[in-house]
């Protein structure tokens, strides 16, 4: 499979995840005063990777919502219940890339698409690279990332929220969603 900016010189570049060192973690504020952290145990994640041709590069992310932690039990089933994630009804959450920007030597811009719920809207994640490795004995060509974006909750159909004695609302609209990725180069 070749995409449409791959560069025509260069042979396709297809890299896996690696499950041990990729995170996907979020935050929201609590009551408005206190940040709730959680993460996702359960990632499947490819990607066509061009470290020299960003632009030409892509990932496909799907995120198993049941896998959901924040070190909490009670939250943890509360958060899949109809009230958050409706895991039951919606087992997954995907994020495909549409396109793959330079902004600087070692940072993108990332912008896709990212569906809740069911709900598809378009989100751009801020990148840095940390690094390039290649151990072709024991651990193979490997690269590092981070991005982070922020979304609103309600645009995906998560709405529920209570009301505070002091007006304020329990659960924070605005979610930081941060991705820590490992990716190792496949052969084919």
């Amino acid at each position: 499979m070749t995409t449409q900016n791959q560069p025509a010189s260069q042979p396709q570049s297809r890299w896996t995840f690696d499950p041990y060192h990729t995170q996907v973690e979020f935050a929201a504020k609590h009551l408005g005063m206190m940040t709730v952290r959680g993460n996702f145990t359960e990632i499947q994640a490819t990607g066509d990777v061009y470290p020299d041709h960003p632009e030409a590069s892509s990932v496909d992310v799907t995120i198993e919502t049941a896998s959901i932690r924040t070190h909490n039990a009670q939250r943890d089933n509360d958060l899949r219940s109809s009230n958050f994630l409706e895991v039951d009804k919606y087992p997954t959450m995907h994020f495909k890339s549409t396109k793959i920007e330079q902004t600087g030597p070692e940072t993108y811009n990332m912008t896709g698409d990212l569906t809740i719920k069911g709900n598809t809207h378009p989100v751009t994640l801020k990148v840095l690279k940390y690094g390039e490795f290649n151990d072709p004995n024991m651990m193979g060509h490997r690269i590092a990332y981070s991005a982070e974006t922020k979304i609103n909750r309600k645009d995906f159909g998560i709405t529920w929220n209570e009301v505070l004695e002091t007006g304020g609302f329990a659960v924070a609209d605005e979610v930081t969603i941060t991705l820590d990725i490992e990716l190792i180069r496949s052969e084919k």
